[in-house]
């Protein structure tokens, strides 16, 4: 491998569940990847209890911002070998022309930054999202991508994203 593939999680407002993959990956794909994030209509910040999470399971958060999916379509944008958009309403949505030729999948999970409720729910929301990322982006990362072509990659990406997790509670 001459460089480490650029993946791209995308969502609507960039604030949550692209933000956590974004983390998830440069973790569990450091040297393997370097993980980016955007938003089709960024809200302008990162959710903070999205921040608290990382933080909390000690991710570095001073990077993080919620911006606009246009940056990784401009000239000099990094070359993107996979994008992965983690909420429906980015998945429906018409994307810019990426660089590169990247592999997309979807893998939708439900907006935590949406739930109403106790502090104990909200949080419930987040850590659910972030297990649910994590598990996903664990599988994906041990992919032996040297021996899989574009079509059994295209369908392992698939395979990931189709994989129902419910949360584990009493």
């Amino acid at each position: 491998m001459s460089r480490p593939f650029n993946i791209l999680f995308l969502c609507t407002g960039n604030s949550a569940r692209s933000i956590l993959a974004e983390a998830i990956m440069n973790r569990v794909g450091a040297g393997k990847f370097v993980a980016y994030s955007a938003g089709s209509m960024p809200k302008g910040e990162v959710h903070p209890k999205a921040i608290e999470l990382l933080s909390r399971l000690d991710y570095p958060t001073a990077g993080f911002r919620s911006k606009s999916w246009d940056e990784f379509a401009a000239p000099g944008a990094p070359e993107l070998d996979f994008v992965i958009t983690v909420c429906d309403n980015a998945a429906g949505e018409v994307c810019p022309i990426w660089p590169g030729q990247p592999m997309t999948a979807h893998w939708g999970i439900p907006d935590p930054a949406a739930v109403e409720g106790s502090p104990i729910e909200v949080a419930m929301a987040f850590n659910d999202a972030y297990r649910v990322l994590h598990n996903r982006l664990t599988l994906f990362a041990s992919l032996p991508f040297e021996s899989l072509d574009r079509m059994s990659l295209k369908r392992r990406m698939d395979e990931i994203g189709a994989k129902t997790e419910t949360p584990e509670r009493a």
